[in-house]
């Protein structure tokens, strides 16, 4: 039920988005992950997460606790995932970024996204 909450929300967040915003950039490589995340929280209504440049995750999704690890991988944001304690999995996801805002694709590119403020 969680995870289809999150999904939901993660969809009605994208379908009320503002107006727009200047485009996107694949982000290539570790280090450039890194510069754009670091001491910064990824937040979207009813999520706030950290993600360390040590390879953690952590933060709430819908009142749940989110933990994980993350590693880069030929030029993919790999993760394994849980919240609320249940296994989300692992996924390879294309980073895309621009001004204060970062997206999240998964399955290398091919799947749903999700968009994030870097505060």
């Amino acid at each position: 039920m969680r995870v289809f909450t999150l999904s939901t929300l993660s969809v009605a967040a994208l379908l009320a988005a503002g107006p727009a915003f200047a485009e996107f950039s694949k982000v290539e490589d570790q280090s450039e992950f890194v510069s754009l995340i670091q001491g910064k929280e990824l937040k979207r209504p009813f999520v706030k997460l950290e993600v360390t440049s040590n390879g953690e995750i952590s933060g709430y999704g819908a009142a749940w606790p989110v933990t994980g690890n993350w590693t880069w991988d030929d030029g993919y944001f790999c993760r394994d995932l849980f919240w609320g304690g249940d296994p989300l999995g692992y996924n390879c996801q294309e980073v895309q970024a621009t001004d204060d805002r970062i997206r999240f694709t998964s399955d290398r590119g091919q799947g749903d996204s999700a968009e994030f403020r870097l505060r």
